[in-house]
């Protein structure tokens, strides 16, 4: 017995209904044997029930072997799931008469049904009936009934919408073991996608929660507060702790019977109950579906210890240089010399010449004077094989950077993918474990630590400080395009890594998540992926852990949410887009901060660069400006599905200190001071410094927003221009004042520069002064919201770690 969170659990009596299962040639379970998983599992009324077997003749004693005046009839067959649309469930008075009656009804018409049913829905069409018509048809799906179960019939209290319960569990190709739950019935499918998210149906990975934490997620549903009596006209039908015990017994199963673990006799490919119906607060599950496996292999491999050796080479290699014009091989090599890797640390396969830009160049690999850290492949995808083949046997490298694309995009080029990944992962089978690849398909690596850029976008095209200050931080992206044009339009971010991924190859994006975690020169991990490979997104998800447990902030977006987004990025990396509300759970309850959309992605990351040294204790904020709209327009931004934030109350002493600061500035009879706080437009620099001042130092505020009112002509907010008074290098302006009062706040200060591009050099300056400035109200108290949040959330999992 195994007894975890008050929950029963014979492991060994489950696994032995699998084995029988098996022996039969079967990977699933019947209907009568899932109940009797559920009664081994600890789930605490399973309902009696008697299996017909097809040709038998039960006398009238084990027709009436059940309680109660009535029983439900079921068929029993492995190809109909869907039973009640087919015919495949009644209830009858419990005569044996009409028992008899109604299971001959059943063998006949259910055939007949399943096979109308499938003329309308012939996507659904079981893979066994697959060309059949007719008669023919009729006859097979006949032949694969097993006879029909009679089970106990237990009225529920209330047959009223939302008063069935689904609970599952799935394992999934990236994410493994993830349980789910929500509003049952016929209609669940309809339900999740009508309900707003989270409202329908939750789901988390069996890895990174336990029984108690998935019930808090489930309490915001719509299920729960039918459940609990919480709607006008309802009563509680089940207690707090039934519900966390089912959950815990299902996130239990879903650990032992998982491919994450090396023990696993059996894989639970598919465990449901749809619906648990509700009987004088007991929980009764009325259907069940149960699929299984045996375990394949999963271990990864990979040296990933030589990703020290890609971001930060001693020794570095590069195929594809023309002689001649500006490839992207050309591009590179510029790009790498421009970062200041040294020429002499630079070595060109190239035949026929002896230097480029006055870089060494040697014929072939063979030809090599040391084994490199780092060889740049960007070449034609056609060379790919035979080249990953000759870098393998001669050892040449530690690390490759895959650039060319036609490796796995599309139907043509996935067996030449193919053919490298099988040669990759033999390798890494062996002692030395050989390279790591990176890509293919990939833009490349920008690595300021480790002073080089392989990108092959010219210097025309994308401008480059290359003296500027880089955040410690680092953006990880299966897209090389958003990461370009990210850093084309908000230079601002400036990480001191930014690494494309690519299709995968080989490195994934939960490898590089998991080197960032450890890594000293990062505290911010940005990601934008489109797919995990398989089993990924869990190991994705427990890095992302790690490195909220020791500290880190991690920035996550998803691609292909939607199914025309999916497809979408199936044909640009070669990846595979699961479902993006479980893939969206499990990184949130991994601890990551989750964008919705692009630009809400460079507004987070752009906080988290700037504020994770801030405290935020709470989620309350003051919001401040001189215009009016922004004022009304911040409160109006502090709720949506997926955060929700308060106005601080402020204290006496700062309603105080504010007053004096109106009162020195002539401002008192225009001004009332709430939350937000419209200041109105003649507020001058240090009204708004100074405020700002007072609302920091108020200890039930967590955060604050200000507008700026670059329009306004009390405020310095422009360049060196011919009126002084509006210059913002004034020492009394807006931009010295502010910082100063920022550098010495512990907690969050956001401002927002609502005005044309005359305004850039002032938002310039803020930002340089570690002040995160957006350009509209709305998308700064939005952001925020969500950062502190997710802040909060992140401050949870640690202290609940340390307990």
């Amino acid at each position: 017995m195994d007894i975890q969170t008050g929950v029963q659990i014979n492991f060994a009596a489950i696994s032995e209904l699998f084995r029988s299962a098996q022996t039969e040639g079967r990977g699933f379970l019947f209907e009568y044997e899932v109940y009797n998983l559920l009664a081994r599992s600890g789930a605490e009324t399973p309902p009696k029930s008697i299996l017909i077997p097809r040709g038998a003749r039960p006398s009238e004693e084990e027709l009436m072997a059940l309680p109660g005046e009535k029983v439900v009839l079921k068929i029993v067959s492995p190809t109909i799931i869907h039973k009640t649309e087919v015919g495949g469930v009644c209830i009858v008075p419990k005569d044996p008469n009409k028992i008899r009656s109604a299971v001959r009804r059943m063998f006949y018409e259910v055939p007949e049904n399943y096979a109308r049913w499938f003329l309308a829905n012939p996507d659904y069409v079981h893979e066994a009936y697959r060309g059949l018509r007719g008669e023919a048809l009729v006859e097979a799906i006949g032949r694969d009934l097993k006879g029909v179960l009679m089970v106990q019939f237990m009225p529920p209290d209330s047959g009223a919408f939302g008063n069935e319960l689904i609970v599952g569990l799935r394992n999934t190709r990236e994410f493994g073991m993830v349980i789910s739950a929500g509003l049952g019935g016929t209609d669940t499918e309809l339900y999740a996608k009508r309900f707003r998210k989270g409202q329908a149906i939750v789901a988390a990975s069996c890895e990174l929660i336990d029984g108690e934490r998935f019930f808090e997620l489930f309490r915001k549903t719509i299920s729960y507060r039918k459940l609990a009596g919480l709607t006008r006209g309802q009563r509680r039908i089940v207690t707090d702790e039934q519900l966390i015990e089912c959950f815990s017994s299902f996130i239990e199963m879903g650990r032992r019977y998982s491919p994450s673990n090396p023990d696993a006799e059996f894989i639970l490919e598919e465990l449901e109950v749809n619906p648990y119906a509700f009987t004088d607060f007991l929980m009764v599950p009325l259907d069940g579906m149960c699929k299984f496996s045996r375990p394949g292999m999963n271990e990864n491999r990979r040296p990933v210890r030589k990703i020290e050796n890609l971001l930060h080479p001693k020794k570095n290699g590069l195929i594809g240089a023309s002689t001649k014009r500006k490839n992207f091989g050309r591009i590179i090599l510029d790009n790498i010399l421009a970062e200041g890797f040294p020429k002499d640390d630079v070595v060109l396969l190239r035949e026929g010449v002896d230097e480029i830009d006055g870089v060494k160049c040697v014929p072939d690999l063979k030809s090599l004077p040391e084994k490199l850290d780092l060889f740049v492949v960007a070449v034609g995808a056609a060379q790919v094989p035979k080249l990953v083949d000759e870098i393998i046997t001669l050892d040449a490298a530690n690390s490759v950077m895959l650039i060319p694309g036609g490796m796995g995009e599309n139907e043509e080029s996935r067996a030449r993918a193919a053919q490298v990944i099988g040669k990759i992962d033999a390798v890494h089978g062996t002692e030395s474990g050989g390279p790591v690849f990176l890509g293919a398909n990939c833009m490349g690596v920008v690595s300021h630590p480790g002073k080089y850029d392989t990108w092959f976008i010219p210097e025309e095209k994308l401008p480059k400080d290359r003296t500027a200050r880089h955040h410690r931080a680092a953006l990880i992206s299966q897209s090389g395009a958003f990461m370009l044009h990210r850093s084309s339009q908000c230079p601002e971010l400036a990480p001191a890594y930014m690494v494309s991924m690519g299709n995968q190859t080989d490195l994934t994006l939960g490898d590089m998540v998991k080197y960032f975690k450890d890594s000293d020169q990062v505290d911010v991990i940005a990601v934008y992926a489109e797919g995990f490979n398989d089993l990924d997104g869990l190991e994705f998800c427990k890095a992302v852990r790690e490195a909220v447990l020791i500290g880190k902030e991690v920035l996550f977006y998803k691609a292909g949410r939607t199914p025309e987004g999916k497809n979408a990025t199936s044909g640009h990396t070669a990846s595979l887009a699961g479902d993006y509300m479980v893939c969206e759970s499990c990184v949130k309850q991994a601890g990551a901060i989750v964008a919705r959309s692009f630009t809400e992605f460079q507004d987070l990351f752009l906080l988290a660069e700037n504020i994770s040294s801030k405290k935020i204790h709470g989620n309350r904020l003051a919001a401040v400006s001189g215009a009016g709209f922004e004022a009304v327009g911040m409160a109006d931004s502090i709720q949506s599905d997926d955060f929700q934030i308060e106005l601080a109350s402020f204290s006496e002493k700062t309603v105080a200190k504010i007053t004096d600061v109106l009162r020195a500035k002539k401002l008192e009879t225009l001004v009332t001071v709430s939350n937000p706080l419209d200041i109105n437009p003649s507020a001058d620099d240090e009204a708004h410094a100074f405020i700002v001042k007072a609302l920091g130092e108020d200890g039930a505020v967590d955060a604050i927003v200000v507008g700026l009112d670059p329009l306004s002509p009390a405020m310095h907010t422009l360049r060196e221009t011919n009126t002084p008074a509006f210059s913002m290098s004034a020492e009394n302006g807006i931009v010295s004042l502010l910082a100063r009062v920022v550098k010495n706040s512990e907690i969050p200060i956001i401002g927002v520069v609502d005005g044309g591009r005359q305004y850039d050099p002032l938002r310039d300056a803020l930002l340089s002064n570690d002040i995160p400035v957006f350009p509209v109200c709305d998308r700064a108290v939005s952001s925020t919201s969500l950062y502190i949040e997710s802040r909060l959330y992140a401050d949870r999992i640690r202290a609940e770690a340390s307990l």
